[in-house]
């Protein structure tokens, strides 16, 4: 049972970052490190799920997972840009 939720789990972690990938490619670094991101967070989901709540099932655990991987997918992207806008000046400098 602990194996197909951890399958299921990285199976929702690839669907996750490949969507994400689809929908905002121009604000997300490279796709390895989405696609490993997704599947990170969505097996740190099961882990902490389970930690927390003992066995609740297999339905809150992948649950859990989802939330996990889309909040650690989301800590990836970078704000967008407007158009005609100039770069942000490096830290520590004044203009």
């Amino acid at each position: 049972m602990l194996w197909l939720m951890v399958v299921g789990s990285a199976v929702i972690g690839l669907v996750l970052a490949g969507a994400a990938l689809r929908t905002q490619a121009h604000r997300l670094p490279m796709a390895r490190l989405v696609f490993t991101t997704g599947v990170s967070g969505a097996l740190l989901g099961v882990f902490v799920t389970r930690t927390a709540l003992g066995d609740p099932g297999v339905a809150t655990t992948l649950v859990g997972a989802v939330a996990v991987s889309v909040a650690l997918l989301s800590l990836l992207l970078r704000p967008e840009r407007r158009r005609g806008s100039a770069p942000l000046a490096p830290l520590g400098t004044r203009p």
